[in-house]
């Protein structure tokens, strides 16, 4: 950066005429901005200045140079003022990671209502549901749903949503309906790949914690698979309420176990501590914790009511 500063202190010698009123502007002496041009026309090797008592006038080869120096400070001018208005209004792409089922069902369908009003902003959505690194995949902001352990991670938390464990009517008259935790053991269940806790499913009640090991026929990546399977009397499985709230108001899905609690999930949007939250991440995370605030009871401890 420092082989830069004597071109725009030649520039600014040109603009305004004078070694004496372009150290002014510069906050330097005059003794340092002359010694920073003679600097410049030492490493290209030409005189860029004729210098008299009275004026200053330029040589070709100075023409030539202040005419690139002047394009180059408009560009930066641009940047400048272009970067100012970024950062007052929402505008420019976001890139967002969001995991598949909460992306799915509670975000996408909100996205329209986002883009209404914020129509400068391009999103760019990724649905997954790994842990992705923000920096390393150029995300802006990231949804995580999980205990979030110690990180530089800045984190802003959205709403949460309490596990259950569900199954059919029909296929609990088929296999009958546990009643305690080892219950369980008896029963096809059915498994999400990325469960901290593996095939161990670790309940609360009364007696304190229990931790079963369970198994079945299945497992997936994807609650919406393992909803699919479920709804199609394959087993029971473990759900976040958000990606069973509707199957459960309307009689599809039924809990079991009510008695006992599963780790609650709370919602996270984060970003690295390095980037500057720039108006669009702001927006997008306001609009997303607004949102969630007005939701049913998926994102409450409670159980929907079946109408």
């Amino acid at each position: 950066m420092e082989e830069v500063v004597p071109y725009f202190t030649f520039a600014e010698v040109v603009r305004i005429g004078s070694f004496t009123a372009a150290a002014r502007a510069l906050g330097l002496s005059k003794a340092t901005v002359s010694k920073q041009v003679m600097q410049l026309e030492a490493a290209l090797g030409v005189r860029l200045l004729h210098r008299t008592t009275r004026k200053l006038s330029l040589t070709a080869e100075g023409q030539s140079l202040y005419v690139r120096c002047q394009r180059i400070l408009a560009e930066l001018e641009a940047a400048k003022a272009e970067a100012q208005l970024l950062r007052r209004k929402p505008r420019g792409r976001l890139r967002v990671s969001i995991p598949m089922t909460f992306g799915l069902l509670r975000v996408l369908p909100a996205v329209p209502e986002f883009l209404a009003r914020y129509p400068e902003i391009e999103l760019d959505i990724q649905l997954d549901d790994r842990v992705v690194d923000l920096v390393e995949h150029g995300f802006d902001v990231c949804i995580r749903i999980a205990q979030l352990p110690d990180s530089s991670l800045v984190a802003r938390k959205l709403t949460s949503s309490r596990r259950v464990i569900c199954a059919t009517p029909t296929y609990l008259g088929r296999h009958g309906t546990p009643r305690k935790p080892q219950d369980l053991k008896q029963h096809r269940c059915l498994q999400y790949t990325y469960l901290a806790s593996g095939t161990a499913w670790r309940l609360r009640g009364k007696e304190g914690e229990v931790l079963v090991e369970t198994g079945g026929p299945m497992q997936a990546n994807s609650s919406l698979a393992l909803k699919l399977a479920v709804l199609g009397h394959a087993g029971l499985a473990q759900f976040p309420m958000f990606a069973v709230w509707e199957e459960l108001r309307d009689g599809h899905l039924v809990t079991v176990l009510d008695d006992y609690a599963l780790p609650e999930l709370s919602i996270w949007a984060v970003h690295a501590p390095g980037r500057t939250v720039t108006p669009k991440i702001r927006a997008w995370v306001d609009f997303l914790a607004r949102r969630f605030e007005g939701e049913p009871g998926w994102s409450v401890d409670q159980a929907p009511e079946r109408e």
